[in-house]
This record gives structure tokens, C-alpha cells and sequence, in this order.
């Protein structure tokens, strides 16, 4: 170690050292979808020649950690890291070898968090692309050269690597180049994707929001008549809902920017679940609305009975044989004649105004239009349209999050 300048780079003004990497993953603690970053632990291995280290023989010397104050180290960190530290229990976790060609290896066992931007629109059925990048701090393309020692082999642990929530689909290596105003700096990058586990989130989320839809059709085989069992039903699964879609937001970042896959889903079972709600309403609507029409024409009907006494069917006189015979006309009948006679002076007297009579015309024909014979129909057709609808939304939700 005599005349050893810890400060001068080896190859100094004769080229560029070649630094060779290679990692191995021990560990990802923790990914985080609403810092967006992930936590590793990894194995750092630097190799490069120091020509000023060379020794006699054909064997290596294993060196305390402690001595690498005494050599030069490559500058080597992680642009991405949010927070790091080195090991040190029982004592500082390096590794110093130097072999007798001058070949040194570095070693060192690092956590460091480091960032990872995330596209979450397809959440929970997402692929993230996470990277790790070692670059040099102060030595440029002149003066160190990073490269992986045995290409994507260089990265060993993340084939065996178990996660909660996700698994390692592939990851593969490059080699890039850093560009910053001071100049040009060497780039390694471990690219690795991740692809979510939706297991989880189908017994958690997907399953009770689907039976929710389910109960909320419940009500359609209740009788119209039970307000209060199909007020609770359509009630207390809208509550449910909502209270579902707030906890399944709690572990997401509040970002507008993204609308994720699984709130679409909820937004559609709360929209089917609201739909099932409404659709009493409008059912109880026209069952009252009929009960109305039903009473009306029952007193008309008193009515025609009370001025006709017992509502038997008078013959009118039969003395003259030339004069047909004229017959009473029915409760029924004589109800629509009562009513036609009654409009035919109004319609005579509005027979100027034809702009009116055909405002009034126009809003009959709709009021027929949205008229409903049989109230009780709506339960009927609700029973087949909300699960055709639900199934037919829920293939092409599948379909666009799972294979586009």
C-alpha cells in the first residue's frame, strides 16, 4: 500500500475504469400504491482493477470492511432512492476482496426505498414496471464505466421472490446513460415487472359488491304493497354500498387523475343497487297512480247508479211500431257518454282555438303513452332486465381490464 493515493481513480489519465455490477434481491418489504415506492433489500457487488494493487500468487485476501477508508471506492448511489441506509449489525455489512491480478470486489448489503411511478387505471387487475438505477455521483463517461457482469444473470433472487400482493412476471437489464447539465454519467437500470394478485381483492371487494346487486333484486319478488320491506331493502343496500366504496379507497392514493378499475365496478354495482331503488318508486308510483284511475271511475259509476235508480234497462215506448226500440246504454258506456258529453261543449267552445285543442290532443297521447296498464308488469320485467343487464356489464368490464 505504499505510495497509494485513495483520491486518485486507478487508470488515472490512461482511460475509463469498467466497474461490473451484479445484485442479488433479498428481499421487497413493502410496495406502496399511495407513496408509490417500494422497499428492497439487495446485495450490491462492484468489481473493477486497481493495476496499484496487485500482488504475487494465484490467491485472493479477504479484507475487514473497516479498511475501505483506505481504498478507492466507485461513487456509486441510487438517483430514485428516497431513503437508505447500510447495514451494520454486528458491524458494518461490506465486503472488501482483492485478488492478485488487482482486481478488487465490493460488496455491501443496503434497504433502500426507492420510487416507482405507478398506473393504477386498471387497478386492481394492473402490471406495474418498477426500476432500480445505479448511476456514478461524480465520475463521468471519462472516467468510469459501469457494466452487469453476466448480462440479465447479473440479477439473482427475484425468481424466488414471494410477495403479498403481487408476483414477478419477468425483469431484464440495461445499460443507459445519464444526462445532467455537468455532463454525461454511467447508467445501469433493472427493470422488473410486477403483476397484482386479484384474488384477494375478488373476496374482499368484488364478491360482497356482487351479492349486494343480488339482494337489492330481492325486492322485486316482495309485494308492491310492503313499503316498508322494499324501502329497507333498496335502503340499506345503498348504505352498504357506499360504505364499501369508501374502505375500498382508503389504502389508494386520493389522486383525480385516476379513475381504477375497481372504481368503475363499484360505480356500477352502486348505479344497479340505486337503479333497483328507483324502480319501486316508479312501480309504487303507477300502482297509486291506477289505484286513483280505479277510484275515480268507481264513484263515476256510483254516480250513474244513484241517477238511474237500481240501473235497470228502461225500454222506451213500443206504442208506436214504426220507432225502433231504444236501449238503455251501460253503467260503462254511459260513463264514457257522460264524459264525451261533457267535453263536447268545451271542444265547441275552444273551436277556435285550434293550437290549444291540439296542445290538449298532444298531451293526452302522452299521458297514454306513459300510462301503465298493470303496475305490477314493472316487477315482472325488472326481474329479467336488471340480471341480463348486470351480466351483459360485467363481460364487457372483464374483457376490456383483463385482455385489453
Amino acid at each position: 500500500m505504499k505510495g497509494y493515493n485513495r483520491y486518485l481513480r486507478p487508470n488515472f489519465n490512461e482511460g475509463p475504469v469498467e466497474i461490473g455490477m451484479s445484485l442479488d434481491i433479498a428481499s421487497i418489504d413493502a410496495i406502496s400504491e399511495i407513496n408509490m415506492d417500494y422497499t428492497a433489500t439487495i446485495f450490491l457487488r462492484q468489481r473493477w482493477r486497481d493495476s496499484r494493487l496487485v500482488f504475487p500468487g494465484n490467491e485472493s485476501v479477504s479484507v475487514d470492511g473497516r479498511l475501505v477508508s483506505l481504498l478507492w471506492i466507485p461513487d456509486t448511489f441510487i438517483p430514485d432512492s428516497k431513503r437508505s441506509f447500510l447495514h451494520d449489525v454486528t458491524v458494518e455489512n461490506r465486503l472488501i476482496r482483492i485478488f492478485s491480478n488487482g482486481t478488487v470486489l465490493y460488496a455491501l448489503r443496503i434497504t433502500a426505498t426507492i420510487a416507482c411511478n405507478m398506473d393504477l387505471t386498471k387497478y386492481p387487475m394492473d402490471r406495474q414496471v418498477c426500476t432500480l438505477q445505479l448511476e456514478s455521483w461524480g465520475y463521468n463517461l471519462q472516467d468510469v464505466v459501469f457494466y452487469w457482469t453476466r448480462g440479465n444473470d447479473s440479477v439473482k433472487g427475484l425468481d424466488t421472490l414471494r410477495l403479498a400482493q403481487y408476483s414477478v412476471e419477468t425483469y431484464y437489464t440495461t445499460v443507459s446513460t445519464a444526462i445532467y447539465e455537468t455532463g454525461l454519467y454511467p447508467k445501469l437500470v433493472l427493470h422488473f415487472a410486477l403483476r397484482r394478485n386479484v384474488l384477494f381483492f375478488i373476496l374482499e371487494t368484488y364478491v360482497p359488491s356482487t351479492l349486494l346487486v343480488v339482494l337489492s333484486w330481492v325486492s322485486f319478488w316482495i309485494s308492491q304493497s310492503s313499503v316498508p320491506a322494499r324501502t329497507c331493502i333498496g335502503v340499506t343496500t345503498v348504505l352498504t354500498m357506499t360504505t364499501l366504496m369508501m374502505g375500498a379507497r382508503t389504502s389508494l392514493p386520493n389522486a383525480n387523475c385516476f379513475i381504477k378499475a375497481i372504481d368503475v365496478y363499484l360505480g356500477i354495482c352502486f348505479t344497479f343497487i340505486f337503479g333497483a331503488l328507483l324502480e319501486y318508486a316508479c312501480a309504487h308510483f303507477c300502482t297509486m297512480q291506477h289505484q286513483t284511475l280505479e277510484d275515480v271511475h268507481r264513484d263515476l259509476l256510483r254516480e250513474f247508479h244513484s241517477s238511474n235508480g237500481n240501473g235497470s234497462m228502461p225500454l222506451v215506448g213500443t206504442s208506436q211500431p214504426n220507432r225502433p226500440v231504444e236501449i238503455s246504454p251501460s253503467p260503462e258506456e254511459a260513463v264514457d257518454q257522460s264524459m264525451a258529453s261533457e267535453e263536447g261543449p268545451k271542444q265547441r267552445r275552444l273551436c277556435g282555438g285550434s293550437g290549444l285543442s291540439s296542445v290538449k290532443k298532444a298531451s293526452r297521447r302522452a299521458a297514454h303513452v306513459f300510462s301503465v296498464e298493470n303496475p305490477h308488469n314493472i316487477d315482472r320485467h325488472a326481474r329479467t332486465l336488471f340480471p341480463l343487464a348486470f351480466l351483459f356489464v360485467n363481460i364487457l368490464y372483464w374483457l376490456y381490464y383483463l385482455f385489453l
